[in-house]
């Protein structure tokens, strides 16, 4: 594959590219007080996603989605508010995003496993809050 960039990490999952960005668009509203952000913040946070598997690379993926664990994480130890359910959504298909990583060659699962821990604590969390009838 000399001279082309590798594109190996396009082929896991389309729950990321489908999921997050009315999730995240919501996570980055965190006045609102629902799981749904208004649409064009939506669809810029779709633009920004489809943008970056047309023409990105797998770190700058990777940065993205680091981005969204830090939304998830701080929605689930309470500095930051937002709504808990979008959290554990984007918590969800992150950490399932990240542990598949494991299958590709690259160093994108060791890369990972700070915000793997990260994210099996906020989810752990935020599932415990769902259960319990937390505001979500």
């Amino acid at each position: 594959m000399s001279g082309r960039r590798s594109l190996v990490w396009l082929g896991l999952t389309p729950e990321p590219e489908r999921e997050l960005p009315p999730t995240v668009a919501a996570l980055r509203t965190p006045e609102r007080s629902t799981a749904t952000a208004p649409p064009h913040l939506a669809a810029a946070e779709r633009r920004r996603v489809e943008s970056l598997i047309l023409h990105g690379s797998r770190r700058s993926w990777l940065r993205y989605l680091a981005e969204v664990t830090d939304l998830v994480t701080a929605v689930a130890d309470g500095s930051r508010p937002g709504d808990r359910r979008a959290a554990l959504l984007a918590g969800e298909v992150v950490l399932d995003h990240h542990r598949m990583l494991i299958g590709l060659p690259g160093p994108g699962y060791d890369r990972t496993a700070t915000d793997r821990r990260a994210l099996e604590d906020a989810v752990r969390t935020l599932r415990t809050g769902a259960a319990e009838g937390g505001r979500g």
